[in-house]
């Protein structure tokens, strides 16, 4: 099977290194160099264009920061619906609005070409160890197909219904992350105020109540959780940009429904705050230094 995999950042190159893994051929495209050569140094084929990379391809992942990405690589001049063979499948696993991939579905239908909406939560600490979520929107004959490909880079596979039914998920999912995130980061540091070492207190948070992904798995208190991003300057994670996107999705999507969103709103500033501040390509865990003191 040929696989081409669009966008290989931190994400995107780790999933693409597991389908690797896999014994999959996998040609690749992103514009950083630096993402394309950790590509090939882990036996990936790098390709000058998503053309290129999807000439030859079965099957054609995306790994895009917003949905003007994921619009140019389907539909634009040079987009890869063009030289797809009728029978292909596309699975899109940026975060983006429903009604998006509900139009590339739609043109893809035409050409014969199957797409559907695959956005994953894990982080990039999921995205390596091959253990991510996959929250898939497509037709139940097509999701059998999906999760043989999906296999390698995720545990689980959920059918969210029909396709923009994954990102409707995700969205949700993400504002749950979000304002997770912040709780875990607003106890940490008031904790550590109070005089608590922060070790013993993520120890009683991780066996109570308090517990949840954002306190266990990625923590965002310096050396509590090794792998995790704030254990490494907060680098090499999911960008505060991007949950500021997801959010943003969110609260808009809340807006078409009139649904109440009150804290996601809030918590929505506090990561605006965060990249206002230069910090929008730090993890976003490190939304915790909004609660500490700042640096002269």
């Amino acid at each position: 099977m040929n696989i081409a995999f669009i966008g290989l950042g931190n994400m995107g190159g780790k999933m693409a290194q597991n389908l690797l893994k896999a014994g999959l051929n996998v040609y690749g495209f992103d514009l950083s160099e630096t993402a394309v050569t950790y590509f090939t140094e882990a036996g990936g084929i790098a390709c000058d264009s998503p053309q290129a990379a999807a000439r030859t391809a079965d099957v054609v992942i995306t790994m895009l920061p917003a949905a003007k990405h994921v619009k140019d690589v389907y539909l634009g001049e040079n987009g890869v619906l063009a030289v797809l063979k009728a029978g292909s499948l596309c699975i899109d696993s940026s975060t983006i609005d429903p009604q998006t991939i509900k139009d590339i579905a739609a043109s893809a239908a035409e050409r014969e070409i199957t797409i559907c909406d695959a956005p994953v939560s894990g982080g990039t600490i999921g995205a390596q160890a091959g253990t991510l979520t996959f929250m898939v929107g497509t037709d139940e004959a097509t999701f059998i197909r999906v999760k043989t490909v999906l296999s390698p880079m995720g545990k689980n596979m959920v059918h969210c219904g029909d396709v923009g039914a994954g990102q409707i998920a995700k969205i949700c999912n993400n504002l749950i992350l979000g304002i997770s995130m912040a709780a875990v980061a607003e106890g940490m540091a008031l904790g550590v105020k109070l005089g608590i070492d922060p070790q013993a207190l993520a120890g009683v948070i991780n066996s109570s109540s308090g517990r949840c992904w954002s306190s266990e798995v990625c923590n965002p208190w310096p050396d509590i959780c090794e792998n995790a991003p704030a254990s490494k300057g907060y680098k090499d994670g999911f960008a505060t940009q991007l949950m500021l996107k997801d959010l943003g999705l969110a609260v808009e999507a809340a807006g078409q429904v009139k649904q109440p969103v009150v804290l996601g709103g809030l918590v929505q500033q506090l990561y605006q705050q965060l990249c206002m501040q230069g910090n929008a390509n730090l993890d976003f865990s490190s939304v915790i230094q909004q609660y500490l003191p700042k640096q002269a």
